[in-house]
């Protein structure tokens, strides 16, 4: 008889194991995709940002340094390791900063402002931060549940037999980046 209370706790143990293990690895994929969802979006963010600055280059060229200072971001943005979310959070705050001091120049050319291209870019821009905000909620919605489970108890037990730990939020580090780039059309 306490053979089989004995099975049939282990047994029960085994199930919870095996169920927790599932959903930790479930959470952690789900975390995977949403990040590459953000990855998607901020490359197609700077694949566009030359463009931009070729169009913003050919009105107001004796404005280097805006147009240095957003290509340094860009380049900064890039170099960022892989699976530093806490670092390419900053500087992609940095890049949206400097892409709306970008946009804020361009209110001194008239002609720049009236340029179709000018104009298609702004708003295929407009449009790319809309999409990384939410593709930053969903990151974070999948952070958050990984963090949850790999937190709670008794799943944390799972969690640090098997090596999972907490993630990084996707968030901006300083309140003022929060802000979209201001684009006027």
């Amino acid at each position: 008889m306490l053979v089989w209370i004995l099975l049939i706790v282990m047994a029960a143990v085994a199930v919870y194991v095996i169920v927790t293990f599932n959903r930790l690895v479930r959470t952690r994929q789900m975390g995977n995709e949403a990040w590459s969802g953000i990855d998607v979006q901020l490359k197609r963010r700077s694949d566009l940002i030359p463009n931009l600055l070729e169009t913003v280059k050919g009105y107001a060229a004796h404005e280097r340094d805006a147009l240095r200072e957003v290509t340094e971001l860009r380049g900064a943005a890039q170099a960022v390791p892989e699976g530093d979310v806490a670092r390419r959070g900053q500087a992609e705050g940095a890049l949206s900063l400097g892409l709306g001091r970008l946009f804020a120049l361009a209110e001194n050319y008239p002609d720049l402002k009236a340029s179709r291209n000018f104009l298609e870019l702004q708003q295929q821009l407009a449009t790319l931060e809309n999409e990384i905000q939410m593709a930053r909620r969903y990151y974070n919605g999948a952070v958050r549940n990984l963090n949850i489970m790999v937190e709670s108890f008794p799943g944390n037990l799972v969690a640090g037999a098997f090596g999972f730990t907490r993630r990084d939020y996707f968030e901006l580090a300083d309140p003022a980046d929060r802000a979209v780039p201001a684009v006027a059309l």
